[in-house]
């Protein structure tokens, strides 16, 4: 692995490990699936999808990516961990998703190869993964056009999203494994949004994922403190 790579190899290895699981909705990734069209018609309410080109950064094997490209959109998914990219890649073709395709490129790499080629780019459960969120969330702003738009979703960091995403999450409910996230790697949205208008995005609008463990629904709120979203859009 390049050490000038803004990717954590322990990192990579987790989700490796699972993603043969990637596409069973009652897996590790279940969380993954049923928040997925929450997500996806909240990005689509900021820009329809159909015959936009899409990056979606740090697309793991593709739930995303996948169904922007349902939408009618031309998706580009990039990762760096290799085995979570072959299964979306075999899912796309059993599925006979066509408007979609998977590269194995750092989101830097692809920002300094086709800067501004993209109307969109979508960056979820990402930031949180990586060492440095801040040249991610720059390369995300060098690949969008200007006027595009740029969705990020990630975990605030604080004492309440330490309680739900760790300890409820992963420890009492079990809706993650053991040790899928760093409470440390947290990013308040205040941190995000500095960082976004540092790159040249300004952000617009930002939307709250919450978990009802009685009901077990998740569903889009004005609540921020734990999961959420941000989309942003880059100058025209």
């Amino acid at each position: 692995m390049d050490a000038s790579l803004n990717v954590d190899p322990q990192e990579l290895a987790k989700f490796s490990e699972l993603a043969h699981r990637w596409w069973d909705p009652e897996s590790e990734f279940r969380p993954l699936h049923q928040i997925n069209p929450l997500r996806l018609d909240w990005i689509a309410g900021f820009v329809p999808l159909a015959g936009q080109r899409v990056v979606d950064v740090g697309c793991g094997g593709g739930i995303l990516a996948d169904a922007m490209a349902r939408r009618g959109a031309n998706v580009l998914g990039i990762d760096l961990a290799t085995k979570p990219l072959k299964v979306a890649q075999l899912h796309a073709l059993e599925a006979g998703t066509t408007s979609v395709e998977y590269r194995e490129i750092a989101a830097e790499a692809l920002a300094a190869e086709q800067p501004g080629a993209f109307d969109v780019v979508t960056c979820m459960e990402m930031l949180e993964h990586v060492p440095d969120p801040a040249s991610t969330v720059q390369a995300c702003a060098t690949l969008v056009k200007p006027g595009g738009w740029v969705f990020f979703s990630t975990i605030s960091r604080n004492p309440k999203a330490f309680l739900f995403a760790i300890v409820g999450a992963e420890y009492v409910l079990g809706l993650l494994p053991r040790g899928t996230h760093e409470y440390a790697r947290f990013i308040r949205p205040s941190e995000l949004a500095r960082w976004g208008r540092a790159a040249g995005l300004d952000p617009v609008a930002s939307r709250g994922l919450t978990y009802n463990p009685l009901s077990k629904r998740y569903g889009l709120g004005t609540d921020t403190s734990v999961n959420y979203m941000i989309a942003c859009r880059r100058a025209a």
